[in-house]
Formats: C-alpha cells, structure tokens, sequence
C-alpha cells in the first residue's frame, strides 16, 4: 500500500469556475505508482470549492458562475456577515453548497476521470488570491 500527501498552492483566479486537473497532477505525480487507489483533493479555504464536472466546453464553467450568482445572490441586507465585502457571505454560502474536497479513482496510475470530467476550482470571490489544497492519495 502505498499513501501520499502534498499541499500546493493553486494559482491566483478571477472569480468563476476554472479547470485545474493539470495543477493537481502536477502536484502529485507519485500517483504512477498506484495500480488501483483514491485521489483525494481539499481545499484549505471557506470562500471557494471544488467540483468535477466538464473539461471540455468553457460555456459550461460560464453558465456555473450564471446559476450560482442566482441562486446566491451578493448585496442582500439580510445578511450580516459582510465584513469584507458584498461578496463575503455568498462565496461563503456557495463554498458549502458545492463542497471542499473531491474524490477520484486511480486506475493505472491515472486519475480515472471521465472522457468529458475535469476538476474545478470555484472561486465564488472577486479577489480570492491565491488557494492552498492538500492532495492525499493511495492505494496498491
């Protein structure tokens, strides 16, 4: 059995949904030795989130950001955490409802993503900086 474990830093992003497969493999590329395991990605931060989802047509990362602003929309009065601003607490909220940490298989050293999957990072701030994960994975 074999385990493993790094923390990294994604890159600085404007707010929306953006593709970060390639970073977290980079991260972790110890994974080529595991025939059969689990790749755990989280995210260390309570204003942004992870989802899986497609990798391919950037309109979907788009109409992601559309839906969640609707949904969870900035400047309501009802809110009382807003300290840093219109978007605090509903990049708070949406961090919750899309969630921190992601699964996925290993097979063959690879991640056993779906043809059309990808990992996003969900940044729901405008000015988010710069996002601490921890990538854990194992197996034989």
């Amino acid at each position: 059995m074999h385990f493993y474990q790094s923390q990294t830093s994604l890159r600085a992003r404007s707010r929306g949904f953006h593709l970060v497969t390639d970073e977290i493999l980079q991260a972790v590329p110890e994974i080529r030795n595991i025939k059969t395991g689990m790749l755990q990605v989280f995210i260390q931060h309570t204003s942004a989130s992870l989802t899986i989802n497609e990798n391919a047509d950037p309109t979907v990362r788009i109409d992601f950001e559309t839906w969640m602003n609707k949904a969870v929309p900035e400047g309501d009065p009802d809110y009382e955490h807003d300290y840093e601003g219109d978007d605090d607490m509903p990049a708070h909220i949406k961090s919750s409802l899309m969630g921190a940490s992601v699964l996925i298989p290993i097979t063959n050293g690879k991640l056993n993503l779906g043809t059309w999957q990808g990992i996003y990072l969900c940044e729901h701030r405008n000015h988010g900086g710069s996002r601490k994960v921890v990538i854990s994975a194992w197996g034989a």
